[in-house]
């Protein structure tokens, strides 16, 4: 058995339990909190360079359960802010509304500056975070804020309030004056 194996089984035997102790007070979930920390060492133990000191693993291994909990959470929140455009409703609608709805995002990102538009694109069609978003641009992270902040701006009177576009992570800040 190599010195990996052996903390990683060491560390499921002895510390098992706390680590999914405390990925549940993260999730509120016990099954979820398993399958948090079961990412969590795949992540740490499927590295190129592999864990072989148990009380550092455990500290790697609680801020990867940390770091995938956020994860999940940012996934979810943007998902929220974009789900309406991709997701079918419940209610059967007829394909005419369905292709004016698809028609209407369409015409509203054809409205937008080019940037702009690769911002939001970038940032709610691909899952972008803003500092990858910057790095495909070549631009600061300040300044994919402002992008994504004036391109919401244009869009909501378009297509409605897009609360939910107005993410944490983002932290947009309006360039407008009076706000």
């Amino acid at each position: 058995m190599a010195a990996w194996e052996q903390v990683l089984d060491d560390l499921v035997q002895v510390r098992g339990h706390a680590l999914v102790r405390y990925a549940t007070l993260l999730t509120g979930d016990r099954r979820e909190a398993e399958d948090l920390v079961q990412e969590a060492l795949v992540r740490c133990f499927g590295q190129t360079r592999p864990l072989r000191d148990a009380v550092a693993a455990e500290a790697y291994v609680r801020r990867a359960v940390l770091s995938v909990f956020l994860d999940g959470h940012r996934q979810r929140s943007r998902w929220s802010a974009v789900r309406h455009l991709v997701a079918r409703h419940d209610v059967e609608e007829s394909p005419e509304q369905a292709a004016v709805e698809r028609a209407s995002v369409e015409a509203a990102l054809a409205t937008l500056a080019p940037r702009l538009r690769a911002t939001v694109v970038l940032r709610f069609y691909d899952d972008l975070t803003v500092p990858e978003i910057a790095r495909r641009l070549g631009l600061a992270d300040g300044t994919v804020k402002r992008y994504l902040s004036d391109a919401i701006d244009a869009l909501e009177p378009l297509l409605g309030p897009l609360h939910a576009a107005r993410t944490t992570d983002i932290e947009l800040v309006s360039t407008r004056e009076g706000r």
